[in-house]
């Protein structure tokens, strides 16, 4: 009797370890495949196999939750289809040849908490709707080739702990929404066609610990706000036309490790930040 329970035991193991995914999930990865030339993947898929011993598929109660495909040699666009992911959570593309506009229906992802496509050559804009991904955590669209405005639905990203959407080409100003993203931690959006001044509110993005602001057309005063960002341990600042006592800045800045002014228009301010440097 002993025996037979064990035996089924066993058998029962056996079946959930070995249960697919719905049809739907294993259509949308056969799509992304297709799509993004799978056989000349780095790690290709055996579309005859079971989805559970993918490359970079992760599978948690028969459901796809994980998919991590960077440095893959993926080139192609990504298929609409891929809004079948319902259960999602994170998506790393990064640093393949993707290319093309972000799908509309990426949006419906809505488990989604981390979105890394960068080092690919994604281009049009980023979608005015992205802030319908109320989990994301982590924005990552850096060194493509995104252009138009930073949309404003971006604030609705209330969870977000990092934003990085550098080396793009981005105009326009930082939206005003961007204050709405209390748990921010890093913010980078350098080597852009950005411009305006910096929004003084900013400075209540208190949890901030990386603010890279350079290689753009940013310019007047800097908001004496900044001064709040007292876990900034990186703040980028050259390449732009900043005004402001700089050294000041620096000095109620407790964590700051990087500080990188470079000409920024203001001679005497770098003179000041030097001196006291010595000083120190």
């Amino acid at each position: 009797m002993k025996t037979l329970k064990i035996t089924l035991v066993f058998c029962l193991i056996s079946l959930f370890s070995f249960a697919e995914v719905s049809q739907d999930q294993k259509a949308a990865l056969v799509d992304l495949y297709k799509a993004t030339n799978g056989d000349s993947w780095s790690h290709s898929w055996n579309l005859e196999e079971s989805v559970s011993t993918w490359h970079g598929i992760t599978i948690e109660e028969q459901n796809i939750v994980g998919i991590n495909l960077s440095f893959n040699g993926l080139k192609g666009e990504l298929p609409e289809s891929i809004s079948k992911l319902k259960h999602l959570k994170i998506l790393n593309l990064s640093f393949n040849k993707l290319s093309g506009e972000l799908p509309s229906s990426l949006v419906r992802l809505k488990k989604l908490e981390e979105l890394k496509l960068f080092s690919n050559i994604f281009s049009g804009t980023i979608p005015s709707d992205i802030g319908k991904l109320s989990n994301l955590k982590s924005l990552e669209l850096f060194n493509n080739d995104f252009s138009g405005e930073i949309p404003l639905s971006i604030g609705s990203l209330t969870r977000l702990e990092s934003l990085i959407l550098s080396s793009n080409k981005l105009r326009g100003t930082l939206p005003s929404s961007l204050s709405r993203l209390k748990s921010l931690k890093v913010l980078s959006v350098f080597d852009n066609q950005l411009l305006g001044k910096i929004p003084s509110s900013i400075g209540g993005l208190v949890e901030l610990e990386e603010l890279v602001l350079s290689n753009n057309a940013f310019y007047g005063e800097l908001p004496t706000e900044l001064a709040q960002l007292t876990n900034l341990k990186t703040l980028l600042l050259s390449e732009n036309q900043f005004k402001g006592n700089f050294a000041a800045l620096k000095d109620k800045l407790p964590n700051i490790v990087d500080f990188d002014l470079d000409d920024v228009n203001s001679k005497g301010a770098l003179a000041t930040l030097d001196t006291e440097d010595d000083d120190d």
